[in-house]
């Protein structure tokens, strides 16, 4: 603070002194004090205090504008350069000059009170006149340009700060004018951009912008006085020829920001440019900026086309265009709530250069340039889009040609057409019919691919296009597709027939039929028409595929609605037909019964076709699947896969039973519990090697959920068999309830095309495995498994679960003496009597009993009871017994009684 008081007064001094003393000594004076004050400027951080800060900035800039002018008069071009390169640095007898421009480089960036003083003193007129020397002509290299280099960045930097501070206030570009450089330095970018000095190109590119951004009614009568807009077209048409395209891009968004800035001032210089033929310029330009390597000139060539778009809104008058709504249109589109008062399209001649370059170019990131501005202008204001599909029909042209482009313009190109039903909701009946056009032409397959994967997002979108695309034919030209391709496929199978089905091809019929699925989904008449074309056969073929597999499936349930028996009949006939290592196919089949299932309506439909002895087939042929160590087939597949398997054929089956008396009493009459009990027996984890002795004395005893904890929650060991045990006798337990159908454990899993399969990523190691369900941190159930088994700390034996299915309970007894694995005796004892004990806590309930008493099955469970267990003294015999003979008394069965 003292050493700016100490500042304050010595100028204050010179101020009282400088009337009393000739120019020379005043001069001196000043020059002498400027250290000082410089000095003061670095010791305090920047910070100015000094009362008399704008007066200072008049002198000093004065002083300043004094100099170049002294050192510019009378002096050729080249020789006034040198002078002034001379008079700003460093070193010599211009050291003065150095330190002039340093104080005003630092006042510059003060106040605006003191920058309006720098601006008065004329130093806007006299530094643009250095630009243009500086730019205009550059200096012979020397033998010292090295020790030169950082005096020169740093002069160039100051030069153009103090520059950019003064033009981008109005009166700064007001006082420049007094110099008549401006319109020079703007014809020069324009004409001798590969001769200047390259040093100075990116520095004036940035005064001329930011002199641009601060125009005034003034400053464009002066440049269109002095034709510069026109000069300059004329002078570029001819660089254009000559230099590189990032050369004169460079150069031409010099002169494109001062038409686009100043047109909300006045059209004056929009109109020059137009009328001398700016737009085609423009696009001679942007057509030599194809096959530029990435990075090379992009920034310039996209501040092109972003000027270029914004000028399309630059015009007098609204376009007045009235267009024709095809309908149906969707539900709440509405043409009249699209008009805004916001930036719409006025200048047709603008937008027309981006149409004709998407038209004339196939550069991917000139192309991918247009789409995107044609989006930004969407984005403005939704009118846009029927203002240019009404006049210049863009997109509508654009389909012609879209397979000539490179493929990611294509996807971009898809993704716009998507934008204007998904965002404008409207439904372009007239593209729509070319993009349908180019799909059945399929000269360019990914094209071809990309366009049907556009019109399927828009029929997800909603039901009304599941009618277009029907009455349009495309629905049949799908179908006849798919039809030719099934026969491919038909004839190729069990061989390899060398680029069948390969990358493209097969991602194209992948798409098909997601198409085909979803224009039946909700729509019964096209279902019907599916049908009537006779597809149901070839729609089958493609079950084999699992990248196929869900959009047929999906297809296939759809045709469940009009014909449930027919359904039925595929789903359980390709169950039936599939081989044992096919289990993607069996898990994928199995849920798509699954949801078929929950109609009430498909039961007996399910029934009629064998359904339940088709489910139980799949569980015979597992066979050992489960033998720990697995052999043969089942070695190369994950455990996890065999459990997903009887979990969701055991669904299936339960989802059949659930509030279906008739499906229920044929599932009983027919013995089919006990041929459930005898294939889930023989799947290898359950004892089947004749009768065994156990010991009958326990030192503990634990529930069954306490199994389940251990089992799967502590570090205690437990063998995989029983693991596997616990896991079946799970599926029971919910099954005896009537909720297994809504239970998940196992997360699905929809490969697409190129995917590995699930098979093949599994092998021995993953026999370890267990279901999703488990995979869980150790010592804590998931959610999942609480759902499913409850809380371990809560009693099992509270039996507040009513029965259900009576026969799944015999199942659970059938299997009671097969809870056995040699060298485990006691484990094997512990886990029956936890499951017996379980058996007990579900008859308990009064509901329960009822159902137990009126099934008819206490004869068959009975009879299960004595068969699993030949000696009638073995205590879990008359535990069981004793439990059902109380039933017994209460039921009015004949055998039973007897």
């Amino acid at each position: 603070t003292l050493q700016w008081e100490t500042l304050g007064r010595q100028f204050v001094e010179y101020e009282q002194m400088a009337p009393f003393l000739i120019p020379e000594e005043q001069q001196r004076r000043l020059l002498d004090f400027l250290p000082f004050f410089l000095k003061a400027w670095e010791q305090s951080a920047g910070v100015i205090v000094f009362p008399n800060i704008q007066l200072l900035a008049s002198e000093v800039s004065k002083l300043l504008t004094k100099e170049i002018k002294r050192n510019l008069n009378g002096k050729p071009a080249e020789e006034a350069r040198l002078a002034l390169e001379q008079l700003l640095q460093q070193k010599g007898e211009a050291e003065d000059g150095r330190l002039l421009l340093k104080s005003v480089y630092l006042l510059s960036q003060t106040d605006l009170r003191t920058m309006c003083n720098i601006i008065g003193s004329g130093l806007p007129a006299a530094l643009m006149q250095c630009l243009y020397l500086f730019f205009t002509f550059p200096l012979k290299k020397t033998s010292d340009d090295g020790e030169k280099s950082e005096d020169d960045t740093q002069t160039q930097e100051m030069l153009v700060k103090i520059m950019l501070n003064m033009y981008r206030e109005e009166q700064g570009v007001e006082e420049l004018l007094a110099a008549d450089k401006l319109q020079s330095l703007i014809i020069a970018t324009a004409s001798l951009w590969d001769q200047c000095s390259h040093s100075w190109k990116v520095p004036t590119g940035r005064v001329l912008r930011a002199i641009s951004k601060a125009q005034t009614k003034t400053s464009i009568v002066y440049l269109q006085a002095a034709d510069c807009i026109k000069i300059a077209i004329q002078n570029l048409f001819k660089l254009a020829d000559t230099i590189p395209a990032c050369d004169v891009c460079e150069a031409a968004s010099i002169l494109l920001c001062f038409v686009k800035d100043s047109y909300p001032i006045s059209s004056a210089l929009l109109t020059d440019f137009e009328n001398n033929d700016g737009y085609q310029l423009l696009l001679k330009i942007l057509l030599r900026c194809e096959g530029l390597h990435h990075n090379e000139g992009d920034h310039y060539l996209d501040e092109i086309l972003d000027m270029l778009t914004c000028l399309t809104t630059c015009g007098k008058n609204e376009l007045k265009v009235s267009g024709n709504i095809v309908h149906p249109q969707l539900p709440h589109f509405d043409f009249e709530r699209t008009r805004s008062s916001g930036m719409t399209v006025k200048n047709l001649q603008a937008f027309q250069v981006l149409q004709s370059i998407f038209q004339k170019s196939n550069d991917q990131h000139l192309c991918g340039r247009i789409l995107e501005a044609i989006g930004t202008i969407w984005a403005w204001d939704t009118v846009n889009f029927f203002l240019l599909e009404w006049t210049l029909q863009p997109i509508n042209q654009f389909t012609d040609i879209i397979h000539f482009k490179p493929h990611p313009v294509q996807v971009q190109f898809f993704r716009l057409v998507e934008s204007i039903v998904l965002d404008l909701s409207y439904v372009p009946h007239e593209i729509l019919k070319k993009v349908q056009y180019l799909i059945k032409e399929n000269i360019v397959p990914f094209c071809t691919l990309t366009a049907l994967q556009c019109l399927l997002s828009m029929t997800k979108k909603d039901l009304l296009f599941s009618d277009i695309f029907r009455d349009s034919g495309l629905l049949g030209l799908l179908l006849a597709l798919l039809r030719k391709q099934a026969k491919i496929l038909r004839k190729s199978a069990g061989t390899h027939l060398p680029g069948l089905e390969e990358g493209t091809e097969k991602e194209l019929n992948a798409v098909m039929l997601k198409m085909v699925a979803a224009l039946t989904v909700g729509s019964v008449r096209n279902t019907v028409v599916l049908k009537d074309y006779g597809m149901v056969p070839y729609i089958k073929i493609f079950l084999d595929d699992e990248c196929y597999r869900s959009a047929t499936l999906s297809i296939l349930e759809q045709l469940s609605v009009i014909n449930y028996e027919e359904y039925m009949s595929i789903i359980i006939g390709a169950l039936c037909s599939s081989t044992q290592g096919e289990l993607n196919l069996k898990l994928d089949l199995l849920k798509s019964l699954l949801r078929i299932l929950e109609s009430p309506k498909s039961h007996s439909a399910f029934r009629t076709c064998s359904g339940f002895n088709g489910l139980l087939s799949l569980l015979s042929d597992m066979e050992g699947a489960l033998r720990d160590p697995p052999s043969g087939l089942w070695a190369t597949v994950g455990q996890n896969c065999i459990l997903e398997l009887v979990f969701y054929t055991l669904q299936g089956i339960t989802a059949a039973l659930h509030l279906d008396p008739v499906n229920s009493n044929f599932f009983q009459r027919n013995g089919l519990f006990e041929k459930m009990a005898e294939d889930l027996g023989s799947l290898g984890c359950f004892w089947t090697q004749g009768e065994w002795q156990m010991p009958l004395s326990l030192e503990k005893t634990r529930t069954f959920g306490e199994f389940l904890d251990a089992a799967f929650c502590s570090s205690e060991p437990f063998p995989m068999w029983l693991k596997n045990c616990i896991w079946i006798l799970n599926f029971l337990d919910h099954m005896v309830k009537g909720t297994l159908h809504l239970e998940s454990y196992f997360k699905e899993r929809k490969p697409e095309v190129g995917e590995v399969s699930r098979d093949d990523q599994e092998g021995p190691q993953a026999q370890e495995e267990h279901p999703v369900a488990f995979q869980r941190p150790a010592n804590k159930l998931p959610a999942s498994a609480h759902r499913l088994w409850g809380n371990p700390e809560e009693k099992w034996e509270m039996g507040d679960c009513a029965i259900v299915h009576p026969g799944a309970v015999c199942v659970m007894v059938r299997l009671l003496p097969k809870l056995y694995k040699e060298g485990h005796s006691q484990l094997s004892q512990e886990i029956q009597c936890a499951v017996v004990d379980h058996i007990q806590s579900l008859v308990k309930s009064e509901k329960s009993r009822q159902v137990m008493c009126g099934s008819g099955l206490l004869s068959t469970i009975i009879t299960s009871c004595q068969d699993a267990f030949r000696n009638e003294s073995h205590p879990l015999h008359l535990r069981l017994t004793r439990v059902f003979e109380k039933l017994a008394s209460q039921a009015i069965e004949p055998d039973v009684l007897r």
